[in-house]
């Protein structure tokens, strides 16, 4: 397979430069498309080795799409990882040889940790404060401070300390809750980087072994990267510089975690031999959207202006509804509409900046027969009947269970409680079996092209990657649970100051991370974009202001 062919003249640059390389790609421009291909182009050439090849992004969902398609396009044996999996590999194999002992327990969370710190220091625990100082924590982590430099820094910082603590009481919640996490034998998330980086720093032997293994290293979305990743990447590579970056700083949306695009804009300065790729064509949206989003933007460091590669489209709708049940009711009908015209539920996606934002819309919805799914909650591959009828079909194929391909996977869904007529009502046995239904109709599409086995392969392959097949529902979920993905039909709601941006926003950097996140927001639609707003949270209700990032789309359509 000829890993260039099908890509535009910039995705072929990036596939063929040699390192180092910082790659400027603009939402929808087929940057993910690029880098695999680059691997592929590589690979096939015979200038990396499959298994030297480090790639690296930041979820798990990322990775593993990342793996399907190298696979798809011939190349096995790629460690595609997040941050913390690559590290977190690397320390339980190398940890029981270096000190003798075994690797502590990943905690799934600090609020217990930082509950019992505060509960040992007789600080009342409140469930705002957990929350609160565990995100101080973790702060602190992903910049590698040690606590005296987080001192420094932190009283310089905008902002107020949780709870109303003086430094010195919260410096001693975060010593204390060093002390809790090491008498229970347990790391946080952040301590798999910080181990990471000071076993490799310390022990050259174990240095020297990873270096050996991973000579060729990509990153996607690198305007994510905190300081401790950065730190990271920096011992991993040495010296070397076959590396390959790519990011969009307008999409730069997770600084609250640490995450900062001043490596992807500054990586001509770090390495004055790299070559600077801007991937500007957009392959997703219609023209109408792209101009939006262009003008989001404008003008802001390190901002691509997109290029439409669609010719037409759809103009922008905006709308003023004067409460937020009238907006929430618009929206409904307004899906109703679609719907009616051959959109699929599927096809359509709401938008909101907080989740407290969907209960209205998905009310509306609900009360039209319309089936939603709430984002952010339990994924399709993890919802306890979906697992359930994934391990019974490998079951089936493991055992060599006769019979035709499709009735084999619809005995396993009956047993699981799929019936002929589906439930009248809206809830968890509605969702239940809308989910057995799109199992089936995935299997009934693949039917005559591949065995059970391969269809258990496939199923473990898409739960891996997080791409649930459709079960016929809108969904509803925050930009930042929307961003890596798409839809034709997408509706942005609540867009008033205060709502978006959030209340809290009151810094200009705040601000710009709010822009950022409306451009994520618009550029999620690929062919209808419907903003809305409220006038009044209810009839007599204070006056709200229309949010600055839709007021400068211009006023709302007649």
């Amino acid at each position: 397979m000829d890993a260039l062919s099908g890509l535009d003249d910039y995705q072929r640059t990036v596939a063929t430069l040699e390192g180092p390389v910082c790659v400027l790609a603009g939402a929808g421009t087929g940057k993910t498309r690029a880098l695999t291909h680059r691997i592929a182009h590589g690979v096939n050439e015979g200038k990396y080795q499959a298994e030297n090849i480090l790639a690296l992004t930041f979820t798990s969902k990322a990775a593993a799409e990342m793996g399907t398609r190298l696979r798809r396009l011939g190349i096995r044996g790629v460690a595609t990882r997040t941050f913390h999996a690559a590290a977190l590999r690397q320390l339980q194999h190398f940890w029981p040889t270096v000190t003798g002992g075994y690797l502590p327990d990943i905690a799934p969370s600090k609020a217990g940790l930082v509950a019992k710190a505060l509960d040992g220091l007789g600080i009342s625990v409140d469930t705002a404060l957990v929350r609160d100082i565990a995100g101080e924590i973790e702060w602190r982590k992903v910049h590698g401070y040690t606590l005296e430099e987080y001192q420094h820094v932190r009283l310089k910082r905008v902002g107020g300390l949780p709870g109303g603590l003086s430094m010195e009481v919260l410096s001693g919640v975060h010593e204390k809750y060093e002390v809790v996490k090491d008498e229970q034998s347990r790391m946080d998330f952040e301590d798999v980087l910080l181990a990471t980086v000071g076993l490799l720093e310390e022990e050259k032997r174990v240095l020297d072994k990873v270096r050996q293994q991973y000579s060729v290293f990509l990153v996607d979305e690198y305007q994510d990267v905190s300081p401790i990743q950065q730190r990271l990447l920096d011992v991993w590579l040495g010296e070397r510089d076959d590396l390959l970056v790519v990011g969009d700083a307008s999409q730069t949306i997770y600084t609250f975690a640490g995450a900062t695009s001043s490596y992807l804009l500054e990586f001509p300065t770090r390495y004055p031999q790299a070559t600077l790729v801007t991937l500007q064509k957009n392959y997703r949206s219609t023209p109408a959207i792209i101009q939006a989003a262009n003008s989001v933007v404008r003008g802001r460091p390190g901002a691509l202006v997109l290029e439409p590669t669609v010719s037409e489209g759809a103009p922008l709708t905006r709308h003023i509804a004067t409460t937020d049940e009238a907006e929430a009711n618009f929206v409904a009908q307004r899906v109703l509409e679609r719907l009616a015209e051959g959109r699929t539920p599927d096809d359509i996606a709401i938008l909101m900046r907080f989740g407290a934002q969907s209960l209205r819309c998905e009310t509306a919805l609900r009360a039209r027969g319309i089936s939603v799914r709430i984002r952010g909650s339990t994924p399709f591959f993890d919802e306890v009947h979906v697992k359930r009828a994934v391990m019974e079909i490998r079951g089936a194929a493991v055992a060599g269970v006769g019979g035709s391909f499709l009735s084999v996977v619809e005995d396993v869904l009956f047993g699981l409680g799929l019936t002929p007529i589906e439930p009248d009502h809206q809830g968890a046995e509605r969702a239940r079996y809308e989910d057995l239904v799109a199992l089936r109709e995935l299997a009934a599409e693949q039917e005559g092209s591949m065995s059970l086995a391969e269809f258990s392969t496939l199923l473990s392959e898409r739960s891996a990657t997080g791409d649930a097949p459709n079960v016929g529902a809108v969904t509803l979920t925050t930009v930042h649970s929307a961003k890596g993905r798409e839809w034709p039909l997408v509706f942005m709601v609540g867009l008033t100051e205060g709502q978006f941006p959030i209340s809290h926003a009151t810094t200009e950097g705040a601000i710009e991370e709010e822009r950022r996140l409306f451009y994520v927001g618009v550029t999620r639609a690929r062919e209808e974009l419907v903003l809305s707003m409220a006038e009044r949270s209810k009839e007599g209700s204070g006056m709200r202001k229309m949010s600055r990032f839709l007021e400068a789309l211009g006023r709302p359509n007649p």
